[in-house]
């Protein structure tokens, strides 16, 4: 199910150009309504087309104000039930509430590093590119289990 911003708690994070949730969306669906004429709602975060909801979870978890929430699906809670991230700094806590009342909380690490720290080809040698054109250059011939391919094993129809 997409998801959907409970109004009362969006502030339209604080009225800055681009709310949390417009800068996070990978599908651009999440949209701010500085004068209310789309929703009603001045100064209101929403999603603009729900049925193109990727369901990432990235608007969700990123919301300072924990303002969108996203049906689940049954398998992780079931039918009546809630969950909400809550993002800190090195750890996101996702709290269930289950419809009986039940509530769980889980707290997992945020596994990523500073932006800008991490170095893709640390520890790889340089390509040498007097070597491109030669064949193995890319597989090194037999590399962890995978060799050039024989036009003699294709399939043909």
């Amino acid at each position: 199910m997409p998801t959907f911003v409970r109004t009362e708690k969006c502030d339209g994070c604080k009225g800055q150009d681009r709310t949390a949730c417009m800068y996070i969306c990978p599908h651009d669906l999440m949209k701010l309504d500085k004068d209310g004429s789309d929703t009603g709602h001045a100064m209101k975060s929403y999603n603009q087309e729900p049925e193109q909801c990727w369901e990432c979870y990235s608007c969700v978890k990123i919301c300072p104000q924990n303002a969108i929430e996203c049906r689940h699906y049954a398998d992780v809670v079931p039918l009546g039930g809630s969950v909400q991230p809550l993002r800190g700094t090195d750890s996101i806590m996702w709290t269930i509430k289950f419809r009986n009342g039940t509530m769980k909380r889980f707290k997992f690490p945020i596994r990523t590093t500073a932006e800008g720290s991490i170095d893709p080809y640390a520890g790889k040698p340089q390509a040498d590119m007097a070597k491109i054109e030669e064949n193995g250059f890319f597989n090194h011939m037999e590399q962890n289990g995978y060799r050039e391919g024989d036009r003699s094993e294709l399939i043909n129809l």
